[in-house]
């Protein structure tokens, strides 16, 4: 498996197939993903709790792992991500 170390060695694709070929055999370094999740300054954020069946977090934690992250801050990026989705839809 080819691992992504710059954002740039990422090429524009024709279409999603080539994309999909692509990514079949490549992975993003776990050190880039870490680099680009926003982490907010202490000051910017508010801690809050969450129940999660244990099952449930188990399996983010998982996914967390598989990808290099931290669960927590990639919890937050997917927030986030269906944050703007739902603020588009107003």
């Amino acid at each position: 498996m080819n691992a992504i170390t710059r954002w740039s060695e990422i090429p524009e694709f024709e279409d999603e197939a080539a994309e999909a070929r692509f990514w079949e055999q490549t992975e993003l370094d776990g050190r880039l993903m870490a680099t680009s999740v926003h982490e907010a300054d202490s000051r910017e954020s508010t801690t809050i709790t969450l129940r999660f069946d244990p099952r449930m977090l188990s399996r983010i934690k998982r996914i967390a792992r598989s990808r290099f992250l931290n669960y927590q801050s990639m919890m937050k990026q997917w927030l986030a991500e269906r944050l703007e989705d739902e603020m588009r839809k107003l």
